[in-house]
């Protein structure tokens, strides 16, 4: 197995971890959610991280991997949001929701394979910086295409944006996890 994919598995193992656990004590209540209200978590999320490039200042005890581990979680939350649909009320089992969740990272991570032969592993040469900018600029792009009720005329689609999300977290998470943070 290449560096990227056992990489790969071992911070997608981590995000998975903090979501099973997350399902053990709050349940898919998630499900609740509209794909926008998705998008704008993971939102928050990107915006903390940048916040915390641009000023340096930690005020709360948590910080940049957790965030990237939440965009790649919510990523995934929405990309069975918009398989789905939302609900009134929880309708999946935590094994179901599992399950989704391995399907998901399964898609996304041959996505990231074929985008990483295609751009000759350019990811390891960015800064940290720039995944989240390109994060950021996933979901303007994503509120954009929500604005006009998921159309579009030639862009890919909202589930092609949260997997760019995803696995630019994914990139961020590899280089804090295994120290090649540049």
């Amino acid at each position: 197995m290449d560096p990227t994919h056992h990489q790969f598995d071992e911070v997608l193992a981590i995000c998975r971890e903090v979501f099973e656990k997350k399902l053990q004590d709050y349940g898919a209540a998630w499900r609740i959610l509209r794909p926008a209200s998705v998008t704008d978590q993971i939102f928050i999320k990107a915006k903390r991280i940048r916040t915390l490039e641009t000023t340096k200042d930690n005020r709360v005890d948590e910080g940049v991997f957790p965030e990237y581990i939440g965009i790649v979680n919510y990523g995934i939350i929405g990309l069975v949001q918009l398989e789905l649909g939302c609900v009134d009320t929880v309708d999946i089992t935590a094994d179901k929701a599992l399950e989704l969740y391995d399907r998901f990272v399964a898609e996304t991570k041959a996505l990231m394979d074929a985008k990483n032969h295609d751009y000759g592993e350019a990811w390891r040469s960015m800064r940290m910086s720039s995944f989240t900018d390109l994060i950021l600029m996933k979901i303007q792009r994503t509120k954009e295409i929500e604005a006009n009720n998921g159309q579009t005329i030639i862009s890919e689609g909202i589930d092609a944006n949260y997997k760019d999300m995803i696995n630019y977290a994914v990139f961020g998470l590899i280089k804090l996890h295994f120290g090649e943070e540049s």
